[in-house]
C-alpha cells in the first residue's frame, strides 16, 4: 500500500502560490529578502500551517526553524527535509520555498493516511540561504553545520550596517535553541535544478550525488582618479581597465578547464563612479566552481597570475583575497540510495547529477547524512522572476522525498 502513497499535487501547488503572494513582484516573482518583514510573514505562514498539522516548533539562535512531526521512538534524532524561504530581490516562486512546502505537504499526507514513522520527521527552514542581504550565503546552515561560529553568523552586516542578529530581533525570530545543538539522523533537500540538464534530457528527477566546489575572491585595483579630458592616455592608471582585463581573463580560465569549470565576475564597485573622472579604484568579485579540488587549485593559480599581470600592465596597485571556499561535496551513499530507490519504485525518468549551485545541504552534510533531489525548471532559469516549474514535476519530487524519508525513518 505504501507504494501507492502520493502527495496531493493541487494542494502543494496552492501552498506554493499562497506563499508567493507574500512579497509578490510586478513581473510575477517573489521578493522575500532575508529577515525583512516579507520574510517574517513567510515564516509566520509556514509556522501556522505546521501547527495546524500538530508539529512542535523550535527556533535556534540563528533563526533557523524546526517543525517536528512526532515518531513512535522520540529518542531517535529526526529524519529531516527542508530548505529556505528567503529569496533574491527579483526571485522566483520555487527556489528554496519548494523544499520547505514539499515537507508541509508530506506531513499532511501522512496525517491523512494515519501513517506513523519510528523516527520523528522534521522540516528545517534555514535563515539567509541566498546571501542577498547578509554575506556569505547559507550562513545559518553554516553555523548549524560547524562551518562558522555563532558570533560570526550573528555579526554579519547588510549594506546599512544592520547585523543579522539585530535583524532577527527586529522580526521576532531570535530563538533560544543553541544553533547546532540539535542532532539529525538524516537530511534530504528537494530543489529545482536551477540548470537546464534535466529539462534537456526529458528527465523528471535528478538524484544529486554531490555539489561542485566553489571559491569566491575579492580583488581591488588601485589606480589614480584624474580628469578624463585633460589626462593623456599614456600614463593613465585606470583601475577599471585593469578590472576589464581581469573579467576577460576569468572567462578564459573557465574555458581552459571546460566543460566542467565555470567562473564569473558578478560584481564591480567603481570609485568615484563619475562620468568625467578616470576610475581610481575598482573592487570586483570572482566566483569559480569545479568538482575537483586540484582543478580549483589550478584555476586559482591562473587567477592570481592574471591579477598580477594586469596590475603590472596598467600600473595599478592590487589587493586580493579568497573570501569563501566551499570544497566539493559527495553526499551520503545511504541517503543517495534512498532517493534513487524511491525514484525507481515510483517509475520516474531520472539521472544522477551533481549540483552546480551551493545549497544548505552542503553545510548540513558536515554533521548529518545528507542528499538532495532535483526536478526540472523551465529553461534552467532561477534567481529570476520568470522562474517556473511544472506542477507534475513538483509533485514528483515531493513524492520521491516522501518515500525516501519513509525509508530512512522506518
Amino acid at each position: 500500500m505504501l507504494k501507492e502513497l502520493a502527495i496531493n499535487q493541487d494542494r502543494l501547488w496552492q501552498r506554493l502560490m499562497s506563499m508567493a503572494e507574500i512579497g509578490a513582484t510586478p513581473s510575477g516573482g517573489s521578493c522575500r529578502v532575508a529577515l525583512t518583514d516579507e520574510d517574517r510573514q513567510g515564516r509566520d505562514l509556514f509556522i501556522a500551517w505546521c501547527r495546524e498539522l500538530g508539529c512542535d516548533i523550535r527556533i535556534d539562535r540563528m533563526g533557523n526553524i524546526f517543525a517536528q512531526r512526532p515518531g513512535t521512538d522520540p529518542q531517535r534524532p529526526p529524519v529531516a527535509c527542508g530548505s529556505h524561504l528567503d529569496t533574491q530581490p527579483h526571485g522566483g516562486k520555487f527556489d528554496g520555498v519548494y523544499g520547505v512546502l514539499a515537507g508541509v505537504e508530506i506531513f499532511e499526507t501522512l496525517n491523512e493516511q494515519g501513517i506513523e514513522t519510528t523516527s520523528p520527521l522534521e522540516i528545517c527552514v534555514w535563515t539567509n540561504e541566498e546571501g542577498a542581504r547578509f554575506a556569505p550565503p547559507m550562513v545559518s546552515s553554516g553555523v548549524f553545520g560547524g562551518s562558522y561560529d555563532l558570533d560570526y553568523g550573528l555579526s554579519r552586516e547588510d549594506t546599512d550596517g544592520i547585523t543579522l542578529g539585530e535583524a532577527l530581533e527586529t522580526i521576532g525570530y531570535a530563538g533560544s535553541l543553541p544553533c547546532g545543538d540539535h542532532p539529525l539522523s538524516a537530511f534530504i533537500e528537494v530543489h529545482i535544478e536551477q540548470g537546464p540538464i534535466l529539462e534537456r534530457d526529458s528527465d523528471t528527477i535528478g538524484v544529486v550525488t554531490g555539489v561542485q566546489g566553489s571559491r569566491w575572491y575579492q580583488v581591488t585595483f588601485q589606480g589614480q582618479d584624474a580628469h578624463t579630458g585633460s589626462t593623456p592616455m599614456q600614463g593613465r592608471r585606470d583601475a577599471l581597465v585593469s578590472a576589464a582585463h581581469l573579467v576577460i581573463a576569468v572567462r578564459g580560465i573557465a574555458e581552459h578547464y571546460a566543460p566542467s569549470a565555470v567562473a564569473t565576475v558578478g560584481r564591480l564597485d567603481v570609485s568615484p563612479n563619475s562620468n568625467n573622472t578616470i576610475p581610481g579604484e575598482v573592487t570586483l568579485t570572482v566566483d569559480m566552481r569545479h568538482a575537483d579540488p586540484q582543478t580549483l587549485d589550478a584555476m586559482q593559480a591562473e587567477l592570481y597570475a592574471a591579477v598580477d599581470k594586469t596590475a603590472e600592465q596598467e600600473g595599478t596597485g592590487v589587493e586580493r583575497q579568497r573570501i569563501m571556499d566551499t570544497p566539493p561535496i559527495h553526499f551520503n551513499e545511504r541517503c543517495i540510495d534512498a532517493v534513487r530507490s524511491a525514484t525507481l519504485e515510483l517509475g520516474y525518468r531520472h539521472q544522477d547529477i551533481r549540483s552546480g549551485a551551493g545549497h544548505d545541504a552542503c553545510h548540513i552534510s558536515r554533521i548529518a547524512p545528507t542528499s538532495m533531489i532535483f526536478i526540472p525548471c523551465a529553461g534552467g532559469l532561477s534567481h529570476n522572476e520568470a522562474e517556473s516549474a511544472e506542477p507534475s514535476d513538483l509533485a514528483a519530487g515531493a513524492n520521491v522525498l516522501l518515500h525516501a524519508l519513509l525509508k530512512l525513518a522506518g
